[in-house]
C-alpha cells in the first residue's frame, strides 16, 4: 500500500504550489515511509508516499507511459500482475517494471475506462490523461483502500486520507453533523458522507470522471445475488466444498505474493485460523502469527489462538491489553481514522499493527470478511427466527415489535426515523432492528440544535443502496448485501482495517474479500452459508481439511472490548471527565449535557438490563468518542493537543 495525494485545476492550467503538495504527502507519510515522488506540469499536481512491498527497487511512482502523457499513482495492489503483465507482454506492450503500478497504465491504453473490469485486489488509483486532460480515480470493489477528495477555490483535492487534504492549506475543517448522525445510527463512518463538510469518499465499485471541469462518479462493479429460489444447491454438497476450498486456497496464495515477509492476524475462530492454515502450507515455512489477549476487557481467545496457530507450526506473538491501555491510544486511533468510532476494539487492532510493524512485517493477512460472504453474525440467526414467528404471529409482530423497542428505549421518540423502506426497496435486512434501536436511542443525547441542524435529513439516505434487484433476493441475501455495502467499508476496512494498520506502514490482505470468493458465496444456496441457527456452515466444512473439528466448528464468539466502561472506569485519564464536563458538551453543541449526565448515571444503575444496557453503553461510547474527535480537530474540550496540518 501506499498514500496518493493530487490536485487538478477545473478553471484552467494554474499551477499548484509545490510547497502544497509535499505538505500534502508528508501528512501521509506514515502510509509510505519509504519513498517520496511527485509529478507536476501546468494545471496537475500528483504525489506518492510508497511502501514498497513488490519490484522494491523499480517501483517508484507516480509512474508514466512511454509517451509521458498518462501518468498513473496507486495505493494497493493488484493481487494476478504476474498474470496480467504476461498478458499484455503477449500483446506487445512494453512492460519495464515487476510492479503492478504499471499495469494501470497500459491497462488504460487497451480498455480506456474499461480497465476496471480487469482489475483486482484493492486499490485506490488515479490516473491522468494529459491528451484528453482527463483525471480518473478509482476504488475497488468492495472498499478496501480509502480515496477522499474535495473541491475548493477551483482545484479538485484528492488524498488517501483527510488529514493531507487539510495540509494543502485549502481546506478548512469543519463538521459534518449528518455524518455525526450516520453514525450514531449504523454504528460506522458513512460509504461517501464523512464527517468532515465538504469532504467526500468515493464510493466503492465506482470511479471519478473529471474533465472539462466537470465531476462525475461511474459504477462499475456491484454484487448480485439470484433471485430467490435460483441459487446453486446440490443433492450432495461435497463439490462445492471443494470449490471454495480451490477458490480460497488461490485467494491466499495471490495475497502471498510479494518482495517482503507476511505475518497473520488470529483471533482463534475458524475465519483468521483457515487463513493462517492455507497460507503457512504454501511457504518453506509457517507463517507468524499475532494475536490479542485481552485482560477483563473482552473475551479473551489466546488460549484458542495458541491452539490453532500450534496446529499450523506458526510461531504466536501475543499482545496483552487492559482497559487502561485501550483508553490511553483512543486519542491517536482517532486521530488515525479521523472520526469518532464506537467499536472500542479498534484501539487494540491499532496497536497489534504497531507491534506486527515493530517486528519488522509489512504485510499481514486476516480473516476480515467471512462474516459478510458466510453470514456470519448473531443478526443473521435473529432475523431467521423472527421469519419463523412472523409465519406464526402475522401482522401482530410488527406492532409488538415497535413496542417493545420503544419500552426498552424511551416511551415515544421525540424525533423517530424517517420510514426506510423506499432506500432498501421494501426490503427489512436484520441489521435494521439494530439501527432503529439505536437510532431512536438519539434522542437520549441530541441537543436541540444538533436536532436543528439535522432537520429533516433521513440518515438512510446517506446509505448509497441503489439496487432494485435486492428486492427479488433472498432474505439473507440482502442482509449480506447491506452488510458489504454499510458495516465492511465504513468499519472493518476503515476503522479496523486500512487506517489503523497504515498508520503504522503495515498493509493488510483480506483473501475472503477476493472477487472469485465474494461471487461464489453470492451464487450457492443460503443454507450452505447459514444451515439451521450453524453460521459459516460450508467455510467449516473447508476448515475440517485443515483442523480438528473443535476448531472447524467453534462457534463464533466476536472479537470485541468494553464500550462505555472502559471510559468511565474509576482510573480513567483525566480528559474522559473534560470532555463530558458541562462546559465542553455544551461548547461542542451536538449533545445535550444534561441529558449526557442522566445517561451516564443510569448506565451505572442498570448494569443488568437488555437491551437497554447496550443502548446506554454504545451511545455513551460515541458520545465520549465524538467528543475527543471534535477536540483533536478543532480543540477547545480538554488539555489533549489538537491536531494541526504541519
Amino acid at each position: 500500500m501506499c498514500g496518493i495525494a493530487g490536485a487538478l485545476d477545473l478553471t484552467g492550467r494554474r499551477e499548484f504550489s509545490r510547497h502544497r503538495l509535499l505538505a500534502m504527502t508528508q501528512a501521509i507519510a506514515h502510509r509510505g515511509p519509504d519513498d517520496e515522488y511527485i509529478h507536476m506540469e501546468p494545471g496537475l499536481a500528483m504525489g506518492v508516499r510508497r511502501l514498497s512491498i513488490i519490484d522494491l527497487a523499480n517501483g517508484r511512482q507516480p509512474i508514466a507511459n512511454h509517451a509521458k502523457d498518462v501518468w498513473v499513482a496507486l495505493n494497493g495492489e493488484l493481487f494476478d500482475y504476474p498474470e496480467i503483465r504476461h498478458d499484455l507482454v503477449q500483446r506487445g506492450h512494453s512492460v519495464h517494471t515487476q510492479c503492478d503500478t504499471e499495469a494501470w497504465l497500459h491497462l488504460y491504453e487497451d480498455h480506456g475506462e474499461k480497465m476496471f473490469d480487469f482489475a483486482r485486489g484493492q486499490f485506490a488509483v488515479s490516473l491522468w490523461d494529459r491528451k484528453n486532460h482527463m483525471l480518473i480515480l478509482g476504488r475497488d470493489r468492495v472498499g478496501i483502500c480509502p480515496l477522499y477528495y474535495t473541491v475548493v477555490d477551483g482545484w479538485f483535492l484528492w488524498a488517501s486520507e483527510v488529514k493531507s487534504l487539510f495540509s494543502s492549506g485549502l481546506v478548512v475543517p469543519k463538521p459534518d453533523k449528518k455524518g455525526i448522525d450516520y453514525l450514531f445510527n449504523f454504528f460506522c463512518a458513512g460509504t461517501t458522507r464523512t464527517f468532515f463538510e465538504g469532504i467526500t469518499l468515493v464510493p466503492p465499485g465506482h470511479y471519478l470522471r473529471i474533465k472539462d471541469g466537470q465531476v462525475r462518479t461511474c459504477q462499475y462493479w456491484d454484487l448480485d445475488f439470484p433471485d430467490a429460489g435460483d441459487e446453486r444447491r446440490l443433492t450432495d454438497p461435497a463439490p462445492l466444498i471443494e470449490e471454495l476450498d480451490s477458490l480460497l486456497d488461490k485467494a491466499v496464495q495471490k495475497r502471498l505474493r510479494c518482495d517482503v515477509p507476511v505475518a497473520s492476524y488470529l483471533s482463534g475462530g475458524v475465519d483468521s485460523s483457515l487463513i493462517l492454515g492455507m497460507g503457512s502450507r504454501f511457504g518453506k515455512k509457517p507463517i507468524p502469527a499475532f494475536t490479542i489477549s485481552l485482560n477483563k476487557v473482552g473475551y479473551d481467545e489466546r488460549s484458542k489462538s495458541e491452539e490453532a496457530a500450534a496446529i499450523c507450526g506458526s510461531p504466536l506473538t501475543t499482545l496483552t491489553l487492559d482497559a487502561s491501555q485501550l483508553v490511553r491510544a483512543f486519542p491517536e486511533l482517532v486521530l488515525a481514522a479521523e472520526g469518532p468510532i464506537l467499536d472500542t476494539s479498534c484501539s487494540a487492532l491499532m496497536q497489534l499493527a504497531a507491534l506486527v510493524n515493530h517486528q519488522g512485517y509489512k504485510v499481514v493477512l486476516t480473516g476480515e470478511g467471512a462474516d459478510e460472504a458466510f453470514g456470519g453474525y448473531f443478526c443473521f440467526k435473529a432475523q431467521k427466527i423472527s421469519e419463523s414467528i412472523r409465519q406464526w404471529l402475522g401482522p401482530v409482530l410488527p406492532r409488538w415489535t415497535r413496542k417493545l423497542t420503544q419500552f426498552s428505549i424511551h416511551p415515544k421518540p421525540k424525533h423517530s426515523l424517517a420510514e426506510a423502506s423506499d432506500v432498501l426497496y421494501g426490503t427489512r435486512p436484520a441489521q435494521q432492528f439494530l439501527y432503529e434501536t439505536v437510532g431512536l436511542a438519539r434522542e437520549s443525547v441530541y441537543s436541540e440544535s444538533m436536532w436543528e441542524s439535522l432537520a429533516q435529513h433521513n440518515p438512510y439516505d446517506d446509505l448509497e443502496i441503489r439496487n432494485e434487484r435486492m428486492k427479488k433476493w433472498h432474505p439473507l441475501n440482502q442482509s449480506l448485501y447491506v452488510g458489504y455495502k454499510v458495516m465492511l467499508p465504513g468499519l472493518l476496512m476503515l476503522s479496523k482495517g486500512d487506517r489503523i494498520a497504515m498508520h503504522s506502514s503495515v498493509e493488510t490482505r483480506y483473501p475472503y474479500l477476493d472477487e472469485d470468493v465474494i461471487a461464489f458465496c453470492a451464487s450457492i444456496d443460503p443454507k450452505y452459508k447459514l444451515h439451521g441457527l450453524t453460521e459459516k456452515w460450508i467455510l467449516r466444512k473447508v476448515a475440517a481439511n485443515i483442523f480438528p473439528n473443535k476448531i472447524a466448528n467453534r462457534r463464533k464468539i466476536s472479537f470485541s472490548t468494553h464500550l462505555s466502561s472502559i471510559f468511565l472506569d474509576k482510573n480513567r485519564p483525566a480528559w474522559v471527565d473534560q470532555l463530558l464536563s458541562y462546559e465542553s458538551i455544551k461548547k461542542a453543541g451536538y449533545f445535550d449535557p444534561v441529558k449526557v449526565a442522566r445517561e451516564r448515571m443510569l448506565q451505572v444503575s442498570y448494569p443488568q438490563i437488555m437491551p437497554r444496557q447496550f443502548v446506554l453503553d454504545a451511545v455513551l461510547a460515541t458520545v465520549v468518542s465524538t467528543q475527543l474527535w471534535h477536540h483533536l480537530f478543532f480543540g477547545g474540550l480538554c488539555e489533549l493537543p489538537v491536531w494541526t496540518a504541519s
